[in-house]
């Protein structure tokens, strides 16, 4: 399908007719009082001083709509622009939605709020996306997909359209640190294009007000089993003299930090059990006596600072099982089997037995430990012995403390209003 070049000229402004035969239909225009049965698809722009581009890319998804017949609107979510877009948007007839808090995520949710389609699509108004060949995601979603999403290394970066280090390193690197963390089939995390039906979006409920919202969508749908496809989509350049939105560095920090809060699987448990366990063998095999590797001796120094590996380790592991307690509450994350399980066995009552056997382990060992300095008439002690003693006693009392106050917090979740 080719493009169609796009002027207030062409389009008629502010006509709120239809455009396909049919009662009630619309294409693109402001269509108070139209059914919103009729309208099969919206294409939602975020906007903020796009005056150069808008204006075009408004005028593709009005061609597809016009040469495809299919139903739909076009939505252009303002958020503050200062340039005139604002005026071309209302030109060319088009619903415009103005969204005072700042943000991309504000802006989407905001444009997504008002959109009457069944099937919404998303995509920047800086023409860096081909509005006029929508018909791969629409196709998509018609056949059932709750989520498509547009994949720009299968369908074409033109020279310019990527900086280098997005392109080699940072979009692969997050892209596939988000596959790992969610277990992900898409190979294209960041594409400002895709599609998505509105009862999807309901279940995704992204939150995110900035560049994080797309992230949220994209992982919420994963996480909650929800059909996610992509299809190739072309990325051009920027409009010349456009100033980037997209900061590198800042970005993808923001990036990095979301995938680990929603994902405590990642930011707590796996290196928890992973330091947890190094300190415990570390532990144990100091425990009877000092160790030799090559020239070198290890011995109650090192005990100490396994069992403090083992201390750090299980703190993490508690903070694993609180997150995800939080995030299932929130809606943030779904229940599951396992899940469900876990929070029926970890009741305080049980946290209270668990947490009492550790400290009267600790105590016990506390005890050897001063009856061994009872013999001794409270006198010198030698720590590389007596240490091996007070060091497990200190450990398990510790882990008795941490499963008491874990089971009351994890009860204080738990409670329903």
């Amino acid at each position: 399908m080719e493009s169609r070049p796009t002027n207030q000229a062409e389009l008629p402004a502010g006509g709120s007719g239809p455009v396909n035969a049919g009662a009630g239909d619309f294409v693109g225009r402001d269509s108070k009082g139209a059914d919103s049965r009729c309208v099969e698809l919206s294409v939602v722009m975020p906007c903020l001083n796009e005056s150069k581009t808008l204006g075009v890319c408004i005028g593709k998804a009005l061609g597809f709509f016009a040469e495809t017949g299919v139903v739909g609107e076009v939505i252009v979510a303002d958020n503050g622009s200062t340039d005139g877009s604002l005026a071309i948007a209302e030109g060319l007839g088009v619903r415009v939605v103005s969204v005072p808090e700042r943000g991309y995520g504000s802006a989407l949710s905001g444009g997504i709020g008002v959109a009457r389609g069944r099937y919404i699509i998303m995509g920047d108004s800086d023409d860096s996306y081909d509005f006029s060949k929508l018909g791969p995601f629409l196709e998509k979603l018609r056949g059932g997909d709750d989520l498509v999403m547009g994949n720009r290394f299968s369908g074409g970066i033109r020279d310019g359209a990527m900086p280098a280090l997005h392109r080699y390193f940072g979009n692969p690197l997050l892209t596939g640190i988000g596959r790992l963390f969610f277990k992900s089939q898409c190979g294209d995390f960041y594409c400002g294009l895709r599609g998505f039906s509105r009862e999807a979006y309901q279940r995704m409920r992204p939150r995110g007000r900035g560049m994080e919202f797309a992230l949220e969508m994209l992982v919420r749908a994963t996480i909650f089993g929800l059909r996610v496809s992509e299809v190739p989509t072309t990325l051009s350049p920027d409009a010349p003299g456009r100033a980037p939105h997209l900061r590198t560095w800042r970005d993808g920090w923001r990036s990095l930090r979301f995938f680990m809060l929603f994902s405590p699987r990642w930011l707590f448990w796996y290196p928890g059990l992973l330091v947890m366990c190094v300190g415990a063998l570390v532990g144990l095999w100091l425990l009877p006596g000092p160790r030799r590797v090559g020239g070198v001796t290890l011995d109650v120094h090192t005990l100490l600072f396994a069992g403090t590996a083992v201390t750090l380790g299980y703190q993490s592991l508690i903070f694993a099982a609180c997150a995800k307690v939080l995030a299932v509450n929130t809606g943030l994350h779904p229940p599951s089997r396992r899940f469900e399980l876990f929070r029926r066995r970890a009741t305080l009552e049980v946290c209270l037995v668990v947490g009492g056997l550790f400290m009267a382990c600790g105590v016990v060992l506390a005890g050897l430990a001063v009856g061994g300095w009872s013999a001794q008439r409270f006198g010198d002690l030698d720590p590389f012995r007596t240490m091996r003693l007070v060091i497990p006693s200190v450990l398990a009392l510790t882990l008795g403390v941490q499963t008491v106050f874990a089971g009351c917090f994890l009860g204080l979740l738990g409670m329903k209003e």
